[in-house]
């Protein structure tokens, strides 16, 4: 190979590296006690819970640390939880969200009270990277309701991190609890 085209290759991984950098540093900056102040524009007012409303529970997996090669190294991770109505018609409430550890510990509870979000409207989570209570098995649980038929919330955790020059991310979708009975 020619000088040439491994300088080029050289700067190429050098300006990626920054970029990664810059994008896990921002992220860091945020803090991990969001507010549903912060999202207020997604949101509308809370409906009266009927009765008969219609209530889900979500697991969605997440990971705050994943092990690498052979399981010495590893990348700790940002962490953005996405809740989205997908509903054109209905308001989505949201009960509960709550962020557990890999030895199911509460870590951090994020409402206080329900709220309930727009049609089509989503709010967002954060756990920042240098949080690595969640370890390697850490998960959210979204508890969500609605008055009348409505269309299933998208709901996923998307992981970000960086070790050197490297850049991970992924995703991960939560998925209606159900109780497992006897046949």
């Amino acid at each position: 190979m020619s000088c040439r085209v491994l300088v080029t290759l050289s700067s190429i991984m050098l300006v990626g590296a920054i970029w990664a950098v810059q994008l896990v540093s921002a992220a860091q900056a945020q803090t991990a006690t969001d507010h549903p102040a912060a999202f207020t524009g997604s949101l509308v007012e809370l409906p009266t819970i009927d009765r008969g409303a219609i209530r889900h529970t979500v697991f969605v997996p997440a990971y705050s640390t994943i092990r690498l090669g052979s399981g010495k190294g590893k990348v700790d991770l940002a962490t953005t939880l996405s809740i989205h109505n997908t509903s054109e018609e209905r308001p989505l409430i949201l009960l509960r969200v709550d962020y557990f550890g890999t030895t199911g510990n509460l870590l951090h509870r994020y409402l206080s009270d329900p709220i309930a979000i727009r049609p089509l409207g989503s709010v967002q989570t954060f756990v920042p990277a240098e949080d690595t209570r969640g370890g390697t098995g850490a998960n959210f649980v979204v508890e969500w309701a609605a008055n009348g038929q409505i269309a299933e919330p998208l709901i996923e955790a998307v992981m970000v991190g960086t070790l050197g020059a490297q850049g991970f991310s992924f995703t991960s979708r939560g998925e209606a609890r159900a109780t497992a009975t006897p046949r």
